[in-house]
C-alpha cells in the first residue's frame, strides 16, 4: 500500500489552506508540511494497524498484520484453519425439506436426555445451524422419508389391543 498518495493529499490540503493567507503564512507552512510528513505517516501507519488488530479479532482464528517493506505498508492476512472434513457428509435434503418457513410459527415443548440434548448440539454446531433449526430439520427429513416408506403397523397383539408400529427413522 503506497502511503505517498494520502500524505500527498494532506500536503495539498495543507497548501490550498496557506494560499488563503499570506506569503509568509505560506512560506511557513511549506516548512511546516516537510516536518509533518514523517508524521502524517506514523499516524496512517497507526491507523492501518488498528484497522489490521479490529479485524483480526472478527476473523480469529485467523489474523491481518500490517508488516513495513521498504518504508511502505503491506497487509499479511492469515485465513482461519479450514473446518476439518466431516467423517460423513450431511445428507441432502429429500422431497419436502427445504429450510424456508412456509406457514405461521408453533412452538412445541419437547424434554431430551442430557446427552442426547448435547449430541444435538454437537451436530447443530457442525452443521453451522442451531439446534432448534437442526432438530426442526430433522424432522422434517424423518417426515419426508415416511412418505417413502411408510411404517408397517401389525395387528394388536391382544394384549390391551396396542399395536406396533416398525419402520426406519433418520
Amino acid at each position: 500500500m503506497e502511503l505517498s498518495t494520502y500524505v500527498r493529499q494532506l500536503h495539498d490540503q495543507l497548501v490550498a489552506v496557506a494560499e488563503t493567507g499570506d506569503p509568509a503564512a505560506r512560506a511557513f507552512l511549506d516548512r511546516l508540511v516537510v516536518a509533518l510528513e514523517p508524521a502524517a505517516r506514523l499516524a496512517l501507519l497507526d491507523a492501518l494497524s488498528a484497522a489490521a488488530a479490529e479485524i483480526t479479532q472478527d476473523l480469529a482464528p485467523g489474523s491481518v498484520e500490517v508488516r513495513l517493506r521498504a518504508g511502505e505498508p503491506e497487509f499479511a492476512v492469515t485465513a482461519p484453519p479450514a473446518e476439518p472434513a466431516a467423517a460423513e457428509p450431511p445428507p441432502a435434503p429429500g422431497p419436502g425439506i427445504d429450510d424456508a418457513d412456509d406457514g405461521p410459527m408453533a412452538r412445541l415443548n419437547l424434554r431430551l436426555s442430557e446427552q442426547l440434548k448435547a449430541r444435538i448440539e454437537r451436530a447443530a454446531t457442525r452443521q453451522g445451524r442451531s439446534a432448534n433449526s437442526w432438530l426442526a430439520r430433522a424432522a422434517n427429513a424423518a417426515l419426508a422419508a415416511e412418505e417413502f416408506d411408510p411404517p408397517t403397523v401389525q395387528p394388536a397383539t391382544g394384549r390391551g389391543g396396542r399395536r406396533r408400529q416398525t419402520g426406519w427413522v433418520r
